[in-house]
């Protein structure tokens, strides 16, 4: 791991994003509760915010931070399902990896609840969306 004590501990977040595109009859099929394995949106929300706790048992060379904060929100509508995950941490470096890790296993919970019905759901678009806190803030520009 890189020595990070030198650095000041500060208020530091990210937001990450990914989407599971699927059939819309998988959404609807979500939406109304109706997938075999239960809540879809619930399991994976709580699988997100575990994901996040769990970073740097996942990542190698993770810190583990601290955390304060943790929030995964998913949207099924149209085609897919819109994941954005936040994390936040008092701490010596950031927490893009505990944010992108939250978005990521949530993903993966959708696509392991809902692969009996649909079997060309594909993950995509996983990034973070901002950063704030430590020597650099930025959003990422569209892609």
């Amino acid at each position: 791991m890189v020595d990070v004590s030198a650095k000041p501990e500060t208020a530091r977040t990210a937001v990450a994003e990914a989407v599971v595109r699927m059939d819309p009859a998988t959404v609807a099929l979500i939406n109304s509760h109706g997938v075999a394995k239960g809540d879809v949106l619930t399991v994976a929300k709580i699988a997100g915010i575990l994901g996040a706790k769990h970073t740097p048992t996942l990542i190698p060379m993770c810190h583990p931070l601290p955390l304060s904060d943790v929030r995964v929100d998913l949207e099924a509508t149209g085609d897919c399902v819109t994941i954005r995950g936040s994390a936040g941490a008092c701490a010596r470096t950031g927490v893009e990896m505990e944010a992108l890790a939250a978005v990521t296993i949530a993903a993966l919970t959708v696509y392991d609840m809902c692969k009996a019905v649909d079997k060309r759901m594909r993950i995509e678009g996983i990034r973070v969306l901002e950063k704030h806190g430590g020597k650099s803030e930025w959003p990422q520009e569209s892609v």
